[in-house]
């Protein structure tokens, strides 16, 4: 009896096993119809997070700190500028987040974030320059924590 004839999607459709993996790569997949894209999107969206809670962390501990060691208006200017790096932080990851669909280039309204900080120092006698531009670099720690704990 000579052997049923198969087509060329029998072959094509490889098995994926029960534990939603891909049979070839074991990449887990997080989405219902398994795009790579969703599950890029999902662990981006979990990277902001965690950059957002280890800078919130650092701000945490570095502004009781600073009021410890200087004086409550240092650890004032700390805060304000942990805020604007939280700030700018997050809108950065919002238009590193539209790239690829609604445009092809990182926005720059960020940018007025580090500007109105500076202009403020400068203008509003409470609020110390260094302190401030210190508190805003403070999101700079939390990213090399990430990098180095990823990599």
């Amino acid at each position: 009896m000579p052997a049923a004839p198969t087509t060329a999607t029998d072959d094509a459709v490889p098995a994926t096993p029960a534990d939603g993996t891909d049979a070839d790569s074991a990449i887990p997949s997080n989405s219902a119809d398994g795009s790579i894209a969703d599950n890029g999107m999902e662990d981006y969206r979990r990277l902001q997070r965690r950059l957002l809670l280890a800078t919130g962390w650092a701000s945490a501990i570095a502004v009781p700190v600073t009021a410890l060691v200087w004086d409550p208006a240092t650890a004032a200017s700390v805060l304000v500028g942990t805020l604007a790096g939280l700030l700018y932080l997050r809108l950065l990851a919002r238009s590193v987040s539209r790239l690829g669909v609604d445009s092809k280039s990182v926005g720059k309204v960020q940018l007025l974030v580090p500007i109105t900080l500076v202009l403020a120092a400068a203008r509003i006698p409470q609020l110390q320059m260094l302190p401030a531009l210190l508190g805003f670099l403070l999101y700079k720690p939390a990213l090399i924590l990430q990098a180095v704990l990823d990599g």
